[in-house]
């Protein structure tokens, strides 16, 4: 025994260890395993086999025939045993009535299958990709949105930030994880905008993968309930699909004291706010509420020195009430997203430089610091999108369409 190897051991125990042939597949069994696939899917998202019946989604009822032909041909049941983790090939047939009422010709041809005969419907040809299939699915389930008007702003903002360049549209070199299919996120598939508004929370399928369903809200003022997978793969087979960035990405800010949360972070500049010091009588009244908000990738003090020689700065010296150490952003989006929200407040003055020459200082809004503070934390957090600041209720508020 000491002298026997391991595949005598194995020899001995009656293991064949004949390499077995591999034998490929043929065209009509690659499209039965591709037709059963589908079904196998429909029975995870759906908790039960696709039935027939005029009530039925006409892919449903496209299912069913296919099972009903699976089930009856032996062939069928052979190559696809392993994988019928269901049982759906042992299943009841389905009332063969309601079989024989179906146009099974015009019901496969409107599906893109074609009968291999005019008398067999039971060979299956020219089957559909499960892409094309799946995506024309996903159109279909969508329906109305009803309480849309909920959503309506956070669209309008989304495309005046486009157009703003605050977001930007990226293609998807790579799929995306489902931890990136989150709620809060926009994309564009199907040519319509996308948001994810929520989803139902994770749980385990049938295969012991975990999944999530989503509420997805589109522009067109429609809606789907999606498995996040299900909407990771149509996001995949759309060549024309696009995430939609958020305005900045990574922590954003650090603590006060200027550290990172992680150390590979890479500081990206520092927002800061300040307060004139001019006597003018208007800035003098409105001291307290005057603020300008501006982001420098090099040290504040270097930035307003000289400011009261430059119009930038009101003519007049500056005190710094704030500052906001940032990383991993991209510093012209920051202050295009936060001047969007406070146009409604810019401070609108003409100042002439040491040239005589006019100047309408940009970054200067009537605004007190608490909001300031605000914006900034929602930055951080995620929940600016879609606000404006309100100055007669003194708040941020949706934005109206």
């Amino acid at each position: 025994m000491a002298d026997m190897t391991d595949d005598d051991i194995l020899a001995e125990l009656g293991v064949d260890l004949t390499p077995k042939k591999v034998r490929a597949r043929t065209p009509r069994e690659e499209r039965i395993i591709a037709g059963f696939e589908d079904i196998v899917k429909f029975r995870e998202e759906h908790g039960r086999v696709p039935q027939h019946g005029e009530d039925r989604d006409i892919f449903e009822r496209l299912y069913a025939v296919r099972l009903d032909r699976l089930r009856a041909l032996p062939d069928c049941r052979d190559l696809l045993v392993d994988m019928d983790v269901h049982g759906l090939l042992d299943g009841v047939e389905n009332d063969a009535t309601s079989v024989d009422e179906l146009d099974d010709s015009a019901l496969l041809a409107e599906l893109g299958i074609e009968a291999a005969a005019a008398d067999d419907i039971t060979q299956l040809r020219n089957v559909r990709s499960n892409t094309e299939r799946k995506a024309a699915e996903e159109i279909a389930e969508h329906t109305p949105c009803a309480d849309f008007d909920q959503f309506r702003s956070l669209f309008a903002a989304l495309k005046r930030d486009l157009d703003g360049g605050v977001r930007e549209t990226r293609t998807m070199r790579t799929e995306l994880t489902l931890a990136e299919i989150k709620p809060g996120e926009f994309f564009i598939v199907g040519g319509q905008l996308a948001h994810i508004a929520s989803d139902d929370g994770e749980f385990t399928t049938d295969y012991g993968r975990t999944d999530r369903r989503l509420r997805v809200i589109y522009d067109n003022e429609t809606e789907s309930n999606v498995l996040a997978r299900s909407f990771q793969k149509a996001l995949y087979r759309d060549k024309g699909a696009r995430r939609v960035s958020n305005p900045l990405s990574g922590p954003l800010f650090a603590d006060h004291h200027g550290t990172p949360e992680e150390p590979e972070h890479l500081p990206s500049g520092t927002l800061y706010v300040l307060r004139s010091r001019s006597t003018h009588p208007t800035i003098a009244a409105h001291r307290e509420l005057i603020h300008k908000i501006g982001i420098t990738g090099g040290s504040v003090e270097a930035r307003i020195s000289g400011a009261a020689d430059d119009a930038t700065y009101l003519l007049a010296d500056v005190d710094v009430v704030a500052i906001y150490k940032l990383f991993d952003i991209n510093r012209p989006r920051l202050e295009a997203l936060i001047h969007r929200v406070l146009d409604s407040v810019r401070f609108d003055a003409e100042i002439p430089d040491r040239f005589g020459k006019p100047v309408r200082p940009r970054e200067w809004f009537l605004v007190p610091l608490h909001i300031i503070d605000e914006i900034v934390e929602r930055i951080g957090n995620g929940s600016l999108a879609g606000l404006t600041y309100d100055p007669h209720a003194v708040a941020l508020i949706p934005e109206m369409a």
